[in-house]
Parts: structure tokens; C-alpha cells; sequence
């Protein structure tokens, strides 16, 4: 998947332990309730571009978190399979997140390697 920056699991792993990543699971509310990686905050995709236009007040009442800085690096996407990550990542990015990253190993390999 050209055109957006990813990161590997391994990379993955090393800046959720170092806490030097903001993880957004862009899938489904019913699929992340199912089960999603830790700490990752669960906006789907189709409410991501007006998430990440709000005003931090209303970003931070709606979803129970600080809202993502543009200048935040390694703002990672993920979804099931890769495809709504890549699409996260590459509206993210255009909207001038420039540290927005899709782990394209998505939540599919992480059950797979982390359990």
C-alpha cells in the first residue's frame, strides 16, 4: 500500500512500550468492542475526517480523550485488515497530521502474534 507511511509490528510494539504512540483504531464500534489493541482510541473511519476537525473541547467530550495534535508523531491508524488504516492515514495526513502512520499489519496480525 503506497503512498502512506507505515509502521511494522515490531516498531509498533517498541513505541507503545516507550509511549511515544497514539494509537486510533478506525474500525467499527461493535468490531473494536469485540476486542481492539490497548490503549488505542476507537473513532471509525467514517467519523474520522469531522473527529479531527473538531475543536479539542468537543473532540475531548465526545470521545473521552485528548484530541490528536498536528504535530503529533506517530499517530498510528489501524482497522481489521489494512484498507480502512491506509484510508485513515491518507485523510489524516491531508488534513496536516504529518506524524499519521497506518499499521498495515492491522488488528488481523496483531491477535495472530500478540495472544
Amino acid at each position: 500500500m503506497a503512498g502512506a507511511p507505515m509502521v511494522s509490528l515490531p516498531e509498533l510494539r517498541s513505541l507503545l512500550s516507550s509511549g511515544r504512540a497514539r494509537l486510533i483504531d478506525v474500525r467499527s464500534r461493535e468490531e473494536a468492542a469485540a476486542g481492539t489493541i490497548p490503549g488505542a482510541l476507537n473513532i471509525p473511519v467514517s467519523e474520522l475526517e469531522r473527529a479531527l476537525q473538531m475543536e479539542p473541547t468537543a473532540f475531548q467530550a465526545l470521545y473521552s480523550a485528548e484530541k490528536p495534535r498536528l504535530e503529533d508523531e506517530n499517530l498510528v491508524f489501524f482497522c481489521q485488515m489494512g484498507k480502512r488504516g491506509f484510508q485513515a492515514t491518507q485523510l489524516a495526513r491531508g488534513l496536516g497530521y504529518t506524524g499519521a502512520r497506518n499499521y498495515a499489519g492491522a488488528y488481523k496480525e496483531w491477535l495472530e502474534k500478540e495472544r
